[in-house]
């Protein structure tokens, strides 16, 4: 209530934000709160532009040619207006438009606003990944861009199977121009992505999950890269999907869609099976792929664990060629570090299950976890121990490591050395769980699904092909160092309240910031201007 001049007391209605229940969720109302004023104010004296309209304003403005004018400001009349998060933008724009992503849809009424929406997700993707809401609010509070959560639903109801094909060619096509047609190796790789679900349907299912979570539907998602870790295509499958079994569609888009059927296809040892190899050969494809030592057999398993049958490699391993059936070369290497490696695992995972045996109630139980529980035996009908003779057995193997290859003219040394590329695709996988943060998936239509897979897929060829280029004009810098360096390059605007005029002050740039930049043909200036 609030008592005027005349002695009358009149009512006024407060509006009620919310109720904080900790320190966080107080520190967020309390900026929603300066939002409401903000747009209450503006309300009573509108502003010439947007909180969106100057951050791009400011953004234009540092593209022009600096001039040698002298700002003559009051400093005591100026206030900030705004303060805005660029170097995302203005750097990502560059590789954005570099793959061709931003006429994705150039078929649709609506194509204008829903390139920027889908431009915009994938910036938030790349600065900051989290829920869409949370993208939106982070677009508004930090980037000075207003894009409704709807905008962004619809954008990605729109993303059909005609956009993601679509995707992927522009992504091929533009790793194919990033390499400059050096394409000689492609690696391939499958992941399981789990939801916050449990319940299944055409698309979410339960499977093996490589993140043993197997009480949550999942999807897999399949992975090609280049032996630089550019991305080359993607595909989703049912979480059920054995990974194996992906492989005939692998093959055809690359003999297909893309033509590049020369290049040396490269998988681990899921891929390895009778019928893969020989879809492989049937279609004229090269490969290198995981060997499993222990399922060959016998006599040549005698031959691979005879070390007479092994030769000094120039890489400090040694190495046994041994012919298989068709044509095939197994190369088996031997490492001492890995040998090592190999031991340390074994009896770190063989102590944590002597511990569990130790205070379990029910050692039985343990017979079917995963784990060490080959090296378990049953003694009765309730005890359970170490089986040594296992484990004996097991040791005769550390340090070997297979590869099964139809290319009779690769040396040795670079059959191994291509193989050891494989990294690349993990890598990549890293980058999109930890970095884009891809998994958990909180959408549940196989469409949405689809879509946040797309658009993560487009955050991670941003990343990917920018984080390359740097390497090669100025220094390897991880995508994390490369994100914080850009989420580091801002501009204040300030507003001087006397004559209405508006000036960008520029953060202070680092040398790495000012290198990223250069990459992309930009100049980072740190001068003062004033936005006309």
């Amino acid at each position: 209530m609030k008592t005027c001049k005349d002695g009358k007391v009149r009512q006024v209605i407060v509006p009620r934000i919310a109720m904080a229940k900790d320190e966080e969720e107080l520190k967020y109302f309390i900026r929603l709160a300066e939002f409401i004023k903000a747009e209450l104010e503006n309300e009573h004296q509108p502003s010439l532009f947007s909180p969106e309209e100057l951050a791009l304003e400011a953004i234009r403005a540092r593209e022009k040619k600096e001039e040698e004018e002298k700002l003559s400001v009051n400093l005591k009349e100026l206030r900030e207006e705004e303060r805005v998060i660029v170097g995302i933008h203005e750097v990502y724009e560059s590789i954005y438009r570099r793959l061709g992503f931003h006429t994705l849809f150039n078929s649709i009424s609506r194509k204008i606003a829903m390139n920027k929406a889908l431009y915009n997700i994938v910036m938030a993707r790349i600065a900051s990944p989290a829920s869409k809401l949370k993208s939106v609010k982070l677009l508004e509070e930090n980037f000075g861009i207003h894009l409704r959560v709807d905008t962004v639903y619809e954008m990605m109801d729109m993303m059909d199977e005609e956009f993601i094909e679509k995707l992927k060619e522009k992504t091929y096509r533009a790793a194919i121009k990033l390499l400059d047609n050096k394409f000689d190796v492609v690696f391939y790789d499958c992941t399981t992505l789990y939801f916050e679900s449990f319940e299944e349907d055409e698309l979410k299912r339960n499977g093996y999950s490589k993140d043993m979570k197997f009480n949550q539907v999942q999807v897999l998602l399949a992975l090609l890269v280049t032996k630089e870790g550019i991305p080359v295509s993607y595909e989703v499958y049912a979480g059920n999907t054995f990974e194996g079994n992906t492989v005939a569609n692998v093959i055809e888009e690359l003999k297909k869609k893309y033509d590049i059927g020369n290049v040396i296809f490269v998988a681990d040892s899921a891929m390895l099976s009778k019928s893969n190899l020989k879809l492989l050969e049937e279609n004229n494809q090269g490969y290198i792929v995981g060997a499993r030592l222990k399922s060959l057999p016998k006599e040549l398993k005698e031959k691979i664990l005879d070390r007479s049958n092994y030769i000094k490699g120039e890489a400090g391993y040694e190495y046994g060629c041994f012919e298989l059936e068709d044509g095939r070369r197994l190369i088996v290497t031997y490492s001492e570090r890995r040998a090592l490696k190999d031991r340390m695992d074994r009896e770190k995972g063989i102590e944590r299950l002597k511990k569990k045996i130790a205070r379990s109630e029910n050692p039985v139980s343990l017979i079917s976890n995963y784990g060490y529980r080959k090296f378990l035996k049953l003694e009765g009908e309730s005890k359970v121990s170490i089986d040594e003779e296992k484990l004996l057995e097991e040791s005769l193997w550390d340090g070997l490591h297979g590869v099964i290859t139809n290319n009779k003219e690769l040396e040795v040394e670079n059959v191994v050395s291509q193989y050891k590329g494989l990294w690349q695709v993990e890598e990549t996988f890293r980058v999109s769980k930890h970095d884009l943060k891809i998994r958990p998936v909180y959408h549940w239509t196989p469409r949405r699904v689809r879509a946040h897979i797309a658009i993560c897929f487009m955050a991670l060829c941003c990343v990917r092909h920018l984080e390359f280029m740097v390497s090669g004009l100025y220094k390897k810098l991880s995508p994390e160092v490369i994100r914080n360096e850009l989420l580091n390059v801002q501009i204040s605007i300030l507003k001087d309240t006397k004559t209405g005029k508006r000036y960008a002050v520029p953060s202070a740039a680092t040398e790495n910031a000012r290198r990223i930049y250069k990459v992309v043909n930009k100049t980072l200036s740190t001068v003062p201007f004033e936005i006309n």
